[in-house]
């Protein structure tokens, strides 16, 4: 195995990853789902509200 191949296959098998990128990516995915969660708050609540104070006034 010439060293040109060797050299191809440690890069193409490396198993190291990109660290910085994934980390990037999950505080990325973690700051889009607090703002989304602050957003649709209002909405959540008062669904949940309205479920409760119609089936407390069924009976």
């Amino acid at each position: 195995m010439s060293k040109f191949t060797r050299a191809l296959r440690s890069k193409l098998y490396d198993q190291s990853g990109d660290v910085p990128g994934w980390v990037l990516v999950t505080l990325m995915t973690a700051a889009l789902v607090v703002a989304l969660w602050f957003l649709a708050w209002p909405a959540f609540e008062g669904l949940f509200n309205d479920t409760i104070e119609n089936m407390t006034n069924v009976g």
